[in-house]
């Protein structure tokens, strides 16, 4: 089934392409994924999967782990980093890969872990959290391993239209330059923006809002960005989340064309919804972390009630 949303100005980015294309995308399972590590990773709530493959074949993953309700609060979250054999069972290091502070631009926490896998180490995109735990930049760590990598500072500040940078989704271009896809928060909501940079620091060239809510829908208030499925390039896929303003976040796929600058097609529903709870007051959120392709299947990784990890695998059709 085609799934398309309603045609609009074709001069802006969100509008969608008349052209109709036959594309859609379901749910064939889920799996939860599990960690084994030391106590003081155990005994958080797990968030931000960002899973990879590495060329010698095993799963990588960097996850955000956040103090538990009612435990005495410290930070925002901290990054640990694992492996696996399956994609599906990771044992964690025995020490995060970063942590919070000293740097003022986050001394509060460190969240929400984008991994660039480079042929000489690793860039990761995470979000700086300051020490009010309210306000943040989107910043950025290299090195040749997960366990030696260094801060390098803002990857993307916030301005005073654009605050709370955080959230990247990032590609390199066949030119070799870097998209940028990222949260920002704007009019109280959240917002999705992209920008075009040289480098993993930009400078960035801001670009069109790729896209934007939708009225009397699922994602009529807040957007956050999820992973590019690039299997098509010249029809890239994000699972991205959306959510109604009592923020009730789910799952849903938009596809653009090569550029990223127009809409071909938006699913009209969620992708994945969180399972029912039987107490309406617990947190009701599913939100997507990053997309893997193994032999032939696509895994989506996502987070629910802002604790437990879960991978999807997805059908296209």
């Amino acid at each position: 089934m085609t799934t398309l949303a309603s045609i609009a100005d074709p001069h802006r980015s969100d509008s969608v392409d008349p052209q109709p294309i036959a594309l859609d995308f379901n749910v064939k399972g889920i799996e939860a994924v599990t960690l084994s590590g030391p106590p003081e990773l155990m005994q958080r709530d797990l968030m931000s999967p960002y899973v990879w493959r590495e060329p010698d074949g095993r799963w990588g993953v960097m996850v955000r782990a956040v103090v538990r309700a009612g435990e005495p609060f410290t930070d925002t979250g901290v990054i640990w980093s694992g492996w696996s054999d399956d994609g599906r069972h990771f044992v964690m290091m025995d020490a995060p890969s970063i942590v919070p502070g000293p740097d003022a631009h986050d001394a509060g926490g460190v969240e929400d872990p984008t991994v660039v896998r480079l042929p000489d180490g690793y860039v990761v995109y995470y979000s700086g959290v300051l020490a009010d735990h309210a306000h943040g930049e989107l910043s950025y760590a290299q090195g040749p391993s997960l366990d030696r990598l260094e801060k390098s500072g803002v990857a993307l500040a916030s301005s005073k239209s654009e605050g709370n940078t955080k959230e990247a989704t990032v590609e390199r271009m066949l030119d070799g330059r870097w998209r940028l896809f990222y949260e920002y928060a704007a009019d109280e909501a959240s917002r999705i923006g992209v920008a075009v940079g040289e480098g993993v620091a930009g400078p960035w060239e801001e670009q069109c809002t790729p896209f934007m809510p939708r009225a009397n829908s699922w994602d009529d208030w807040h957007l956050s960005t999820g992973p590019l499925l690039t299997l098509d390039p010249a029809r890239p896929v994000m699972f991205y989340n959306g959510a109604t303003r009592d923020a009730r976040w789910r799952i849903g796929w938009v596809a653009f064309d090569a550029g990223c600058t127009r809409i071909v097609a938006r699913g009209i529903e969620p992708l994945i919804t969180p399972p029912p709870c039987d107490d309406r007051t617990a947190t009701d959120i599913a939100f997507a972390a990053s997309v893997v392709v193994a032999d032939g299947a696509i895994w989506l990784y996502y987070s629910l009630e802002d604790r437990k990890l879960a991978r999807a695998l997805i059908r296209q059709s």
